[in-house]
């Protein structure tokens, strides 16, 4: 009995193990930013925030 537990623990152990390493090794991708409204928006009031601060 006692070898049985031994071997399950074993078992979880390595497949957490490569399970782990394998989302390291996932390549993650983000879409492209081109023509996005919002994020224009915010660079241009980030852009006047800072102009402000400068003046």
């Amino acid at each position: 009995m006692f070898v049985v537990c031994i071997i399950i623990v074993i078992v979880v152990l390595l497949l957490a193990v490569i399970t782990t390493s394998k989302a390291y090794t996932y390549k993650h991708t983000v879409d492209p930013l081109e023509n996005n409204p919002n994020v224009e928006q915010k660079q241009k009031e980030h852009s006047n925030s800072n102009d402000n601060k400068r003046a």
